[in-house]
């Protein structure tokens, strides 16, 4: 393998403009920076990252840290969906991308500035952090620039973006939908109550709830902590005693969970009970029925977020909030019952 030495002769240039060209210093021309590139590819030659990054000025890695990918529900691939959206946009541009995987079980012991700082990572990218995570919350008080999903930054640092869908508009469609089929007899199965998305789900439930003279109050709320398990037996529990007409649930998890638990009572879905789901993971398609749910763009988001953070370390945004579009789906597992 060549030499950065080796690479300098041949393209002519002294060593420190090699190094320059390959941390995207601006004070290279472009042309030489190609050729230098092209120099570089004929001789096989390949930079030290971590020569490159520790002599980088503007700290050319960004950091994926991400609490989601080691859970143990196989169903879930919200987490990897982000992945190739953040490494897609990374791999489009000069940056690289190292990656944090945080058990969220072991998650305080993990500190997010200490990480980035050992690697000299210039900027990171944070998903399925709760607000409540004191790493969480000393890391949006540095200057190192962040992009955090499913979080809207309300901390006043100029260097925090954020990305996510609209979750308060969502639930309250969701919840319209069932509502205009005449449902009112629904349970909510909801997430974690420290989260910000079931916050917000929560606001869009109260509202669509409200523009039609009723109240969260009279209806039930279970809290399953975005899980499968738990919400089966929240589910199995409270059909023991109630008999609801829907589940309007917080995840597709908690509502494949609902399912089983209906269809082990010896009901039927949707003629006994309705149940709507939340993210449009992969497998709502094939259940039986398909499930009606709320589709979240998670490659788009993840890509989203990569895009946000250049433009933050660069001070070129010019939003620090960045919406992603969702959209109803409506499939079998609703049935609209007489007025």
């Amino acid at each position: 393998m060549a030499t950065i030495k080796e690479v300098a002769k041949k393209a002519n240039v002294s060593v420190s403009v090699v190094s320059k060209s390959f941390n995207n210093y601006k004070d290279v021309k472009e042309e030489t920076r190609q050729r230098i590139f092209a120099v570089a590819k004929e001789l096989n030659y390949t930079p030290n990252i971590n020569a490159k990054n520790l002599s980088s000025k503007k700290q050319m890695t960004i950091g994926l840290i991400s609490s989601g990918v080691l859970n143990d529900n196989v169903k879930d691939s919200n987490a990897f969906d982000i992945f190739k959206g953040v490494y897609r946009a990374v791999a489009d541009s000069r940056f690289d991308l190292s990656i944090n995987l945080i058990d969220s079980k072991r998650q305080k012991q993990q500190s997010y500035v200490q990480y980035c700082r050992e690697r000299n990572i210039g900027g990171a990218i944070l998903q399925g952090i709760r607000t409540d995570d004191p790493y969480y919350k000393e890391l949006i008080d540095t200057s190192l620039p962040c992009v955090v999903l499913d979080i809207m930054n309300e901390s006043g640092n100029g260097m925090i973006g954020s990305v996510s869908i609209d979750n308060a508009k969502a639930a309250e469609e969701i919840m319209a939908y069932l509502l205009e089929r005449n449902h009112r007899d629904i349970v909510i199965m909801a997430g974690t109550s420290e989260t910000y998305v079931n916050k917000e789900r929560i606001k869009g439930v109260e509202e669509a709830l409200r523009s039609r003279d009723l109240k969260l109050t009279d209806l039930p709320v279970l809290e399953a902590d975005f899980s499968e398990e738990r919400a089966y037996l929240l589910a199995k529990k409270h059909l023991q005693k109630e008999r609801p007409t829907a589940f309007l649930c917080f995840s597709d998890l908690m509502a494949i969970g609902v399912m089983k638990a209906v269809k082990e009572t010896g009901l039927k879905v949707p003629e006994d009970i309705s149940i709507t789901g939340f993210d449009d993971l992969i497998f709502c398609s094939y259940t039986e029925p398909a499930l009606t749910t709320i589709r979240q763009d998670f490659i788009e988001i993840g890509k989203s977020a990569a895009v946000l953070l250049q433009a933050i370390k660069e001070n070129k945004a010019a939003n620090h909030h960045v919406w992603i579009e969702h959209q109803l789906m409506e499939r079998g597992s609703v049935k609209t019952l007489s007025g």
